[in-house]
């Protein structure tokens, strides 16, 4: 797409009002019911279709279906980032009340830093084409990678804070309780960071390291940096209401690491064969249709296997236990 810089400020703006409404309607500390977070989850979901169906009707179904390819397999890699943001949440024992404020700014900070990733990606394969067969290698080897750890069935660990939070923790210090949203307070006459801002930063910095695999990733379904920005601003600003919506229902997804697994292996595939095509080879080429149909199948399927699984599970706990399953589930 031929992306004017009217279009990307007014873009990035457009954004930036959707954020801030959201930021007004939800500025008063609460618990965040299973309703609000569905019906906002609902509402992220429809401002992605629509901002899709623009770019199919005035960008054409090429920009089209490259960013309803790319939003999907950017939500499906978000969902794993909940797993790790729970575990955060429980490390820094975050009142349930301050849970969506602190998602809210760490989503933030992740929002910029992949925009900042975004360009250097899109710079990078502008003027090295060969970098398609590292992106391509490197998300194979993390198919596999995922693969081994699923099968492997280790039990969840403890979250531990990257370098460069604890540097900052050493060098501003950490209040030793939450003072209500405060980010900053005085102490001892020293100005030190609350667990508040601690957090936030951990959210934020946190998914850069899921960004090295879906950065990536979306690269492989489209190399145009405004449908690769747009795509990860969605998916990312609905991961929020959608910590809420299924945080209980993350453990069942028990098969969720071989599908996410599945969509990396098949877009490392797909970067390969572009990068042969590029470089004169011929080979086929993977289209966006088959991408997106492939991408859908793998979520459906593995959504479903996984419930199955979950239930056949919990039966067997409950047999075990002398329990009633049809009871059990009822009382849930």
């Amino acid at each position: 797409m031929d992306v004017s810089p009217t279009l990307w400020v007014l873009t990035i703006v457009g954004l930036s009002v959707l954020i801030a409404v959201d930021f007004f309607i939800g500025r008063k500390p609460h618990d965040v019911s299973i309703k609000e977070a569905g019906i906002w989850t609902i509402v992220w979901i429809v401002l992605a279709a629509l901002f899709g169906l623009g770019l199919l009707i005035w960008g054409g179904g090429q920009a089209g279906g490259e960013f309803f390819a790319g939003y999907i397999t950017e939500k499906s890699l978000s969902v794993d980032n909940l797993f790790v943001f729970v575990l955060i949440m429980a490390k820094f024992a975050v009142p349930s009340q301050y849970q969506q404020r602190v998602l809210l700014v760490g989503v933030l900070i992740a929002l910029v830093l992949r925009a900042i990733f975004i360009a250097a990606g899109a710079a990078i394969l502008a003027s090295f084409s060969w970098v398609f067969y590292i992106f391509g290698a490197f998300l194979i080897w993390t198919a596999w990678k995922l693969i081994q750890e699923a099968r492997a069935d280790e039990e969840d660990e403890e979250y531990e804070e990257n370098k460069l939070l604890k540097a900052a923790e050493r060098r501003f210090g950490v209040a030793d309780r939450y003072h209500g949203t405060k980010l900053w307070i005085e102490q001892n006459g020293k100005r030190v960071m609350t667990p508040m801002l601690v957090v936030m930063l951990a959210i934020g910095t946190t998914d850069v390291l899921f960004a090295l695999d879906s950065i990536p990733a979306i690269f492989g379904l489209t190399q145009d940096p405004y449908i690769v920005f747009t795509a990860n601003a969605f998916a990312l600003m609905g991961l929020r209401q959608l910590y809420f919506l299924i945080g209980g229902l993350l453990k069942k997804l028990v098969h969720l690491s071989y599908g996410l697994s599945i969509i990396l292996g098949f877009i490392g595939v797909k970067l390969v064969l572009h990068a042969l095509h590029e470089s004169g080879v011929h080979v086929p080429e993977i289209s966006i249709p088959v991408s997106l149909g492939v991408i859908c199948a793998v979520l459906v399927v593995t959504t479903l296997t996984s419930l199955r699984a979950s239930r056949k599970q919990a039966e067997a706990e409950a047999a075990g236990r002398g329990e009633d399953p049809v009871k059990n589930d009822i009382d849930v």
